[in-house]
């Protein structure tokens, strides 16, 4: 088996899974549904912790402030994520989840949640699942930021994305960033410049393109040309994909 094959064949356990757990939750529990755009916030760091939320659409960044008041992108969700899973154990969540385009969100209350659980363990799994994605998550963030070298970064950001969209049955070749330079060496521990200048090397080598003068679209000929791009920057060792 190739590994475009592989690749193929999880991308299409993962279209599986979302939709099922999505399905899972609308027949086993009441479900408010929220329409957001582009700025809005679905909940604030500090506020009472008592619902988590599901992406039905869009896509959603976690804010927090740094030390010294900054805002800072901790966190990027995709369609069948879970929201506020921090606030669990605190009372109150740790973060700001803003939308960054139009989107849905299903809130579910919590005891709402533990309580069909009891009736259908599924539901606890699938939390438990969600947990463990994030953790992972948070692991290959961290790795990244501290083992690869700043161009190897911008192209694993970009394979992640591109990931993350074919695990929702979305095309990869062409994608919009929903996130400004600003926003995206944020996330990343880099300068907007040094983000601008990977982005710049990324093109010349031909392994993405600029398909607008804004430079918001990309498109990538080769999702595998990335991984290759971060091979070839960075010690074979500590290449990983979020």
């Amino acid at each position: 088996m190739t590994e475009a094959t592989s690749a193929l064949q999880d991308n299409r356990r993962a279209v599986r899974r979302i939709s099922d757990m999505l399905q899972l939750l609308q027949d086993s529990l009441p479900i408010q549904r929220r329409i957001v755009r582009a700025g809005d916030t679905v909940y604030q760091v500090g506020q009472k912790f008592g619902c988590l939320y599901v992406v039905n659409s869009g896509f959603f960044k976690m804010v927090n402030l740094s030390g010294e008041g900054r805002e800072q992108v901790v966190g990027l969700h995709f369609k069948g994520d879970w929201l506020g899973i921090d606030g669990i154990a605190a009372g109150q969540y740790g973060c700001d989840a803003v939308a960054m385009d139009t989107g849905e969100v299903w809130a579910i209350r919590y005891d709402a949640l533990l309580q069909a659980a009891l009736r259908t363990p599924a539901l606890l799994t699938a939390l438990h699942e969600a947990m463990s994605r994030e953790l992972t998550r948070d692991h290959d963030s961290m790795l990244s930021l501290c083992t690869l070298p700043a161009d190897a970064r911008v192209a694993g950001f970009l394979r992640y994305w591109a990931d993350a969209l074919a695990q929702r049955g979305l095309r990869t070749d062409q994608i919009t960033l929903r996130m400004t330079r600003a926003e995206i060496g944020n996330y990343l521990g880099m300068t907007l410049e040094s983000v601008s200048r990977a982005l710049s090397r990324l093109a010349r080598g031909d392994v993405i393109r600029f398909t607008e003068k804004g430079r918001r679209d990309i498109h990538i000929p080769q999702v595998e040309a990335l991984t290759g791009f971060m091979r070839a920057v960075a010690p074979p060792r500590v290449v990983a994909l979020h």
